[in-house]
């Protein structure tokens, strides 16, 4: 298995996904790991994948993406951005070499940028895409000021070009919601495609209480603000949401919760917003604003994947009032399961009149509760996922 990441700690959503399936496919699979790292910090967490995998390659890549050596491999060179800050010499010869010396039933690769770092092999080849990169960096483009996004968009076609070139060049392409095989299939309609959807962070599984009843008005948001998505729902939250939020509730609190908040929203002054750092070593603190909170709002804009902070909320038994884009790919019903709000205004109404209807507050964490057991458990997951290897051997 490749991963553009050490899946340890399970902190961000591609290592909490990486991080499960390791763990429940090892159970009867040999898996020997190719991981990337940026820098020499994260070798300490090698002994908490060892109980999990046969071998562990760990190679470096560069440690900031935004290196004058990356910038100008991505002007001047073939590839696009995301693919120049994720590639490893090391792990292209960390690869070949583990292909000369055995003999591999096949290679499970997530994402498509670590796929260069596989060469030519009649090895079966099986690529996740936790989301179609290109559409993820198009919407944040077409943010950018007018006179700016032209300098972006040259890359957006090549990264578009060497997504669809990767898929092609794998036996088999795994998208995370049936939203995104579709997207696949429109653009190459011969492709051919499975579905492995993500489910929610064991950790936060344990963190339900099926009495638990909503208390106080306070509100979550969490989520790796290295991610441009998190950073955009964060902004409209703290922006366009929460102050409607505050005017009908007062006391209300709004929590922004997650990797690198400071950094990236620290310099945004809100009453009643309270942003938290959470170390990306540690978890214990992610249960912990789970815990305080009593409503996930998620007013998500940024298009593709599933997204493991709404399962991991669902598991956990906090309500989730979600953006339509937010919840797009989960099989999840409105005023069932979640809410789903379009506008601020309707964020706000459903956020305050949840809080005071304990019928609908209790019934709507336990269908939500109910569907991650039956549907968007690891084990299920992981179960579905062993199918399609022996589909894919055979």
């Amino acid at each position: 298995m490749l991963t553009p990441y050490l899946p340890y700690p399970p902190s961000s959503g591609g290592q909490v996904r990486s991080y499960n399936l390791i763990k429940h496919l090892s159970k009867h699979h040999d898996i020997y790991l190719v991981s990337l790292i940026k820098n020499d910090e994260e070798k300490r967490y090698q002994k908490d994948l060892l109980e999990f995998c046969k071998e562990i390659y760990i190679c470096k890549r560069s440690e900031s993406p935004w290196t004058i050596s990356n910038i100008l491999k991505s002007v001047l060179g073939k590839y696009p951005f995301v693919v120049v800050r994720n590639f490893s010499a090391d792990a292209e010869q960390a690869v070949s070499n583990a292909l000369d010396r055995r003999t591999y039933d096949l290679i499970h690769a997530e994402t498509f940028y670590i796929m260069p770092h596989i060469p030519e092999t009649k090895t079966p080849v099986f690529l996740v895409e936790q989301t179609i990169e290109y559409k993820v960096y198009q919407h944040y483009v077409s943010q950018l000021p007018f006179l700016i996004r032209p300098f972006f968009y040259f890359d957006i076609v090549k990264l578009k070009y060497w997504e669809q070139t990767f898929w092609k060049k794998a036996d088999l392409v795994g998208a995370v919601s049936k939203d995104d095989g579709k997207k696949m299939h429109d653009l190459l309609p011969d492709l051919k495609t499975t579905v492995i959807p993500n489910a929610a962070g064991e950790d936060l599984i344990k963190v339900y209480n099926r009495y638990q009843r909503a208390a106080k008005p306070i509100y979550l948001y969490q989520g790796n603000f290295s991610w441009l998505q998190n950073i955009e729902a964060a902004k409209i939250l703290i922006d366009k949401i929460f102050p409607l939020i505050k005017a009908r509730v007062p006391t209300a609190t709004c929590i922004i919760a997650g990797q690198r908040a400071r950094e990236k929203l620290g310099n945004i002054i809100s009453p009643g917003v309270e942003i938290v750092d959470i170390p990306a070593s540690n978890v214990e603190p992610v249960m912990q604003v789970y815990k305080r909170a009593s409503i996930f709002l998620a007013p998500i804009e940024g298009p593709g994947g599933t997204r493991l902070k709404i399962l991991g909320a669902m598991a956990a038994g906090l309500p989730v009032i979600s953006s339509p884009t937010g919840v797009s790919g989960l099989d999840v019903k409105h005023n069932k399961n979640v809410i789903i709000a379009a506008t601020p205004e309707e964020f706000a109404v459903a956020a305050t009149e949840l809080l005071k209807n304990n019928k609908k507050y209790t019934a709507i964490r336990r269908n939500a509760r109910k569907l991650i057991e039956n549907k968007y458990s690891w084990n299920t997951i992981s179960k579905k996922l062993e199918k399609i290897y022996e589909k894919l051997i055979s």
